[in-house]
């Protein structure tokens, strides 16, 4: 997710506050009819969108095709890539190791990779800054390093291992705690410093400590498909007027921040886990959910979600985008209405249409 994605956040703009009075006003069809129209008039190939209450589906449909020149229709089952969404998967799976005793939120850049020659402003760097875009690293990798990171050279984990050896070794970008920047490449520290610890790549951990126990069989990074086929959506570009269909994401590099795939009822599961926040399900305590939820004083951004009050959410709302440039995804969460709504395309230029099926939901449902 870029930051132009979360700048706009539901019920903060005049479109969005216009957006609930036409739905409220409107006619009362059918959650289908409604997202299709959404589609149409925003001219993306398809769309899906799921709400969760009370821990159940409530609303699950989708619309239009998985490939522009396709006539093959989008599936409630069909993956997304899930894009910035990932990070707080990464912040996840990090306070799992941190109640484990392998890491503190505290943990410095220097105590978990000492095997790097790091830059001395970033040797006291912490976990905790890194998933809250505190850490100093740069909104976007040197020119030379990205290149080298599309080449894809070795394994995932070698792969991040000489990203972030790079990173590492120049000077901050800004100093490390001194501001909010967002950053993947804080997060491919922090992933690195996950999987280092553990000895495993971050890919595994991923599947074998979340995905796996949370049964979110779909799950998996990169591409949602097998190149060439049409058995899951492709992403599309929007250039002048022309989509253009594509199978492309970011290198595994940035994984630990951007590279998740999935669909939205697996995603729905995971926004479950967050919602009860340790109350039943123990995959982790309440502390450490509170953690994970809660931004640095006066910021909004906590570890990979952001936390802001919302009038329909009686209370706190968790939300996050993302997108890779050819898939875009939103998830927005109530805990204290024990609510969720998600919405998913495959153009990468669809905030506006996914905030418009966000706040059909929240009108039907709240």
């Amino acid at each position: 997710m870029k930051r132009r994605d979360f700048t706009r956040l539901l019920l903060a703009s005049p479109f969005l506050a216009s957006a609930f009075r036409a739905l409220a006003a409107g006619p009362a069809d059918s959650f289908r009819a409604r997202l299709e129209t959404i589609r149409a008039r925003h001219d993306l190939p398809g769309m899906a969108a799921l709400a969760l209450l009370g821990g159940k589906i409530v609303e699950h449909e989708a619309v239009g095709v998985r490939k522009i020149g396709s006539s093959t229709p989008i599936a409630k089952t069909d993956r997304f890539h899930i894009g910035s969404c990932t990070k707080s998967m990464t912040a996840t799976l990090a306070a799992m190791m941190v109640e484990e005793g392998k890491l503190r939120w505290d943990t410095t850049v220097a105590e978990a990779l000492p095997q790097l020659k790091i830059h001395p402003d970033y040797r006291a760097v912490t976990l905790d800054q890194l998933l809250r875009h505190r850490g100093g690293l740069p909104e976007h990798a040197p020119a030379e390093l990205w290149s080298r990171a599309w080449k894809r050279e070795g394994t995932p984990m070698t792969q991040r291992a000489r990203f972030v050896a790079s990173l590492l070794a120049a000077p901050p970008a800004h100093a490390p705690g001194s501001r909010h920047v967002y950053s993947n490449q804080g997060y491919a520290v922090a992933g690195h410093m996950l999987e280092t610890v553990a000895n495993r790549p971050w890919e595994e951990l991923m599947r074998t400590r979340l995905f796996g126990p949370l049964g979110m069989s779909s799950a998996g990074f990169g591409v949602p498909d097998r190149l060439g086929q049409v058995a899951e959506p492709w992403g599309h570009t929007r250039k002048g007027g022309r989509m253009t269909p594509v199978q492309q994401d970011n290198p595994p590099a940035i994984g630990p921040g951007a590279t998740v795939h999935c669909s939205l009822g697996d995603l729905a599961t995971y926004a479950r886990l967050h919602l009860d926040a340790g109350r039943t399900e123990k995959l982790l305590r309440p502390e450490s959910f509170r953690h994970l939820h809660t931004p640095h004083s006066g910021e909004e951004y906590a570890c990979g979600w952001i936390s802001v009050e919302r009038g329909w959410a009686r209370g706190r709302a968790l939300t996050h985008a993302g997108s890779n440039t050819y898939w875009y995804v939103v998830m927005w969460l109530a805990p204290k209405r024990n609510f969720a709504a998600i919405a998913a395309t495959n153009v990468g230029d669809a905030d506006q249409a996914c905030d418009e099926a966000i706040a059909s939901l929240i009108s039907r449902w709240l």
